[in-house]
């Protein structure tokens, strides 16, 4: 279907006033539908409108997915609708556990799907910095309460962690002054220290 044809359907079966240059710009990914238009979108295209996420990452994304409307989700959570329209608009979950735990539940969202859609990943990685350029056992706990996992394996992971990193800053110590900059490695692997995790937490 060319943009026209879908500009059409959208006015003809939804009653929205979307220019055919909307729809293009939707196509190359210039400009995103709110929740209405990407429902209505998936009408016309005869799918659901998970099937035109790339790859959902925010709670918006996620829900849409799954096809429930913001109040549903709420309820099924066992929250405010308001509360969660909040939480869902500013891209900061707020809920308590029991919450947290239901949200994974009905979004099915492994833990770091569920981590990247509330707005933590960037407080895990603060904790993992810290974690592996310090004493790690001192994080063991705070990042067990932001990430569902074993404390053992927790604990496995992060001196794994820890090791990869001081064996990187070992290593550029050693090269001494034949490197420009030693701290390369090191600063290379704090930057992708989510990334490193969730690698080890898998294996």
């Amino acid at each position: 279907m060319a943009p026209g044809h879908v500009a059409y359907g959208l006015r003809a079966q939804y009653g929205m006033h979307v220019t055919p240059d909307k729809v293009a710009a939707w196509e190359r990914g210039l400009a995103v539908p709110d929740s209405r238009e990407l429902t209505a979108l998936a009408g016309v295209l005869w799918c659901s409108p998970g099937e035109l996420l790339a790859s959902a990452t925010t709670l918006r994304e996620h829900r849409i997915a799954r096809g429930l409307a913001p109040d549903e989700l709420a309820r099924r959570v066992g929250m405010d609708a308001s509360a969660y329209q909040r939480m869902e608009e500013s891209g900061r979950w707020r809920g308590n556990e029991r919450q947290t735990t239901a949200l994974a539940g009905v979004l099915g969202l492994t833990p770091r799907e569920l981590l990247a859609a509330t707005g933590r990943d960037e407080d895990l990685a603060e904790l993992l910095r810290s974690a592996v350029t310090s004493r790690w056992q001192a994080y063991v706990r705070p990042v067990g309460k932001m990430v569902p996992l074993e404390r053992d394996h927790i604990e496995d992971v992060l001196q794994q962690l820890h090791t990869d990193y001081q064996s990187r800053m070992v290593a550029t110590l050693s090269w001494g002054a034949a490197s420009e900059d030693t701290g390369e490695p090191g600063r290379e692997f704090l930057g992708r220290i989510v990334d490193h995790f969730w690698d080890l937490a898998r294996g």
